[in-house]
């Protein structure tokens, strides 16, 4: 039995309405929608999947960092009327069928890789997707990957150190590699 319940507050704009049909999390979702509704608003209030985080409301954080057809995207960029006849997959869709967390949650957990916890979806969403992608090809993340994953979401609390140790666990690179800031840029180089 679904725990999704699509109907949520009524629309505001009673005159540009959509009706749309998608998956999101394996699970079927018809729904009405005004034109103007963000998907993350979506997701949030309309269907109470509220690991998406509303952070900048402009595409740059990443805490809204969702899959749509197996891409990471930014939930905050699109509207709910766009993701009519495709599959989303949030946060909450990441555990397996008793809860047991995949190697990218474990590997954030085993390496610390958050504190307050706000833009960890995002990360793991997009490390997520890296694992996913180098996986379908065979080949290993080469590290310009894993600094643009990485770098694709921001996080107010760290230095991104047990981040990128997180992603390299998750994605089977070594963990421990020296990471250095250019004073002069700002960039990180392991």
């Amino acid at each position: 039995m679904s725990n999704l319940d699509p109907s949520g507050p009524p629309a505001a704009e009673p005159t540009a309405r959509h009706t749309i049909t998608f998956t999101v999390n394996g699970e079927a979702v018809t729904a009405e929608v005004e034109s103007r509704l963000l998907l993350t608003d979506f997701l949030r209030h309309r269907l109470r999947l509220t690991g998406t985080h509303v952070g900048c409301e402009q595409g740059a954080c990443g805490a809204c960092t969702i899959q749509l057809d197996g891409q990471p995207v930014r939930s905050c960029l699109l509207l709910a009327a766009q993701v009519d006849g495709r599959d989303i997959r949030t946060i909450e869709g990441l555990a397996g069928p008793d809860d047991e967390l995949t190697a990218v949650q474990q590997a954030f957990a085993d390496q610390h890789g958050l504190q307050c916890g706000f833009c960890t979806p995002g990360f793991v969403m997009s490390v997520t997707s890296l694992k996913e992608q180098t996986q379908a090809t065979g080949q290993a993340p080469t590290e310009a990957e894993v600094q643009d994953c990485v770098d694709s979401s921001y996080c107010r609390c760290t230095g991104y150190v047990n981040i990128r140790k997180a992603a390299r666990q998750a994605l089977g690179l070594p963990v421990d590699v020296p990471v250095s800031l250019d004073s002069t840029s700002g960039e990180v180089s392991e």
